[in-house]
C-alpha cells in the first residue's frame, strides 16, 4: 500500500517535526515526509530535517504578499508530490484560497486544549486563568486562527509552582505523542472530517481521563 506523502512546514526548532521523522522512519508507517519546508532559512528544524536525508525547501515571506508566498508554497509541495500538509511551528497564517484548495488535507497542533487559550502566549495565558488542566490539540485547520475539528487532544495536568517554560516543556512531551498518531489515523483512512468535527472509525482504547489534583 502506497505511504501517504506529507509536507511538514515549519519556522523553528522543529520538534514536532523530529516527532513526525522518527513515526515515519518506521517502514510500516502509513505516512513519509516529502518535503520540509520553512519560511526561515535558519530554522533549526532545517538541520534535522537534512539530516534524516529529506527533501528540504525556504520560501521567504518577507517582502511578499501573502497570496504571492502562499502561491510559492502550494507549488513547492505540489512539486514534491505532497498530499497532505503538518504544520509544524509554522508562523504564518494563510489566505483562504489556500486553506481552501487544501482543504481537509492540512493538520495543525495547539499547546492548548482548543477552543481554549487560542493565539500566542499559550502558557502564560493558561497560567492566568488558573485552571487544572491544559494540554495540547492536533486539528484540521482552517482560515480562522486556531480553529477547526479537533482529531486528538492530550490533558496535562497544571501544577501548583508551574512556570511558562516548565508548563510548556511537559505540553511538549505529549505533542509530540499525538501528532504522529493524528497523521497516522488520516493516512490509515480511519479519521474522516464531517461538518465541523472529527470520527474515528475501529476501536481504541484512550489511555484515560486525566484527573488534576489525584485523589
Amino acid at each position: 500500500m502506497a505511504r501517504l506523502k506529507v509536507g511538514v512546514l515549519i519556522s523553528g526548532r522543529g520538534t514536532n517535526l523530529g516527532a513526525l521523522i522518527d513515526a515515519c522512519a518506521d517502514p510500516t508507517f502509513p505516512a513519509e515526509i516529502a518535503l520540509v519546508l520553512s519560511n526561515k532559512g535558519d530554522a533549526k528544524g532545517l538541520a534535522r530535517a537534512r539530516g534524516a536525508g529529506l527533501k528540504v525547501a525556504v520560501i521567504d515571506h518577507r517582502g511578499k504578499a501573502r497570496e504571492s508566498f502562499d502561491a510559492e508554497v502550494d507549488a513547492a509541495l505540489r512539486a514534491a508530490g505532497v498530499e497532505f500538509i503538518c504544520l509544524a511551528g509554522f508562523m504564518r497564517l494563510f489566505t483562504a484560497a489556500f486553506v481552501e484548495r487544501w482543504y481537509n488535507r492540512i493538520l495543525n497542533i495547539h499547546p492548548s486544549l482548543l477552543p481554549s487559550f487560542k493565539g500566542l502566549h499559550v502558557h502564560e495565558q493558561t497560567l492566568a486563568a488558573g485552571v487544572r488542566i491544559g494540554g495540547c490539540t492536533v486539528h484540521v485547520l482552517r482560515f480562522a486562527m486556531d480553529t477547526g475539528p479537533i482529531v486528538v487532544q492530550a490533558a496535562v495536568p497544571v501544577l501548583d509552582g508551574d512556570t511558562p517554560e516548565s508548563l510548556a516543556d511537559r505540553i511538549l512531551a505529549a505533542e509530540h505523542k499525538i501528532y504522529p498518531l493524528a497523521l497516522r489515523l488520516f493516512a490509515e483512512g480511519r479519521a474522516r472530517v464531517e461538518g465541523d468535527h472529527v470520527r474515528i472509525s475501529g476501536s481504541y482504547e484512550p489511555e484515560g481521563a486525566l484527573i488534576s489534583p489525584p485523589a
